[in-house]
């Protein structure tokens, strides 16, 4: 039976899949009828729940491990699933890693890893993901999953800033290079998103006050995958170079004071 699926039974691979946000798109992805490629880092366990979920949306699934401090080979894992799945339509950059630690204090170490995991790592998979799409000659969607840090800092946070904020240029750069091709490439940067990540796994957003944040809250992990799934979509097909905030209006604060304000105080005159 063809597929009849908004997708045409399009392929993602999904890094970072295992929980938060990762795990949320490519569940969402696989509602939108893609196969999906799933990999992961440390948790297993995770990355097979994962792709329980999307085999019950009667999508494909496959896991790959993935460590991004171990350069460039852990790009391979995009390879591995191209292979397996067959082709690849869709590469959501979504792997990350963070510190909160001064600037005076952090060690060179620290800052190479922060570096190659949110950076180095996601311009390599880019490469690959690309060279695929080129080849198979209809075109594709990088989504690079950057944060609101990419567009302002935090204190503690000095090399996660400098690599989100460099994964946002790399994104413009790769939506102008990819466009002949075919391939759109836009970042996704999150605000507060109840995530494994953020010591929130399970949270019901809904009873958490944020009062620095204008909606009040803190993010679900499917409010952002519904983001990323538009641009992975069709109807985001005009759209590229680009970074949507997803935040509940955080950076309108200064992600410093939006993240941390303890009242309401702020929304009166």
């Amino acid at each position: 039976m063809p597929d009849t699926s908004p997708s045409g039974g399009k392929v993602a691979v999904v890094t970072g899949a295992d929980s938060g946000i990762g795990r949320a798109t490519a569940v969402r992805l696989a509602q939108a009828g893609m196969d999906v490629g799933i990999t992961w880092h440390t948790d297993l366990e995770g990355a097979e729940e994962t792709a329980r979920e999307v085999r019950a949306h009667g999508r494909r699934a496959e896991v790959e491990r993935m460590d991004l401090t171990r350069l460039p080979d852990a790009a391979d894992a995009v390879d591995a699933l191209c292979e397996r799945l067959g082709r690849l339509d869709v590469l959501v950059n979504n792997a990350g890693t963070g510190t909160m630690t001064p600037f005076l204090d952090i060690d060179l170490a620290t800052v190479r890893e922060v570096l190659d995991v949110d950076l180095v790592g996601p311009f390599l998979c880019g490469q690959k993901a690309a060279r695929h799409m080129i080849r198979q000659g209809d075109g594709g969607r990088i989504v690079n999953v950057t944060s609101v840090h990419e567009h302002q800092p935090r204190v503690g946070a000095a090399p996660y800033c400098a690599a989100k904020g460099g994964l946002g240029l790399l994104t413009q750069v790769m939506a102008l290079e990819l466009a002949e091709h075919g391939i759109t490439v836009n970042a996704v940067a999150p605000g507060e998103i109840a995530t494994p990540m953020t010591g929130q796994e399970d949270t019901d957003v809904r009873t958490q006050s944020r009062p620095g944040v204008p909606l009040g809250r803190p993010g679900d992990a499917r409010e952002v995958a519904a983001v990323i799934a538009f641009l992975a979509g069709p109807d985001a097909s005009y759209v590229t170079g680009a970074s949507w905030t997803v935040d509940g209006g955080m950076l309108r604060m200064g992600p410093q004071a939006g993240s941390h304000l303890d009242s309401d105080a702020w929304r009166r005159p």
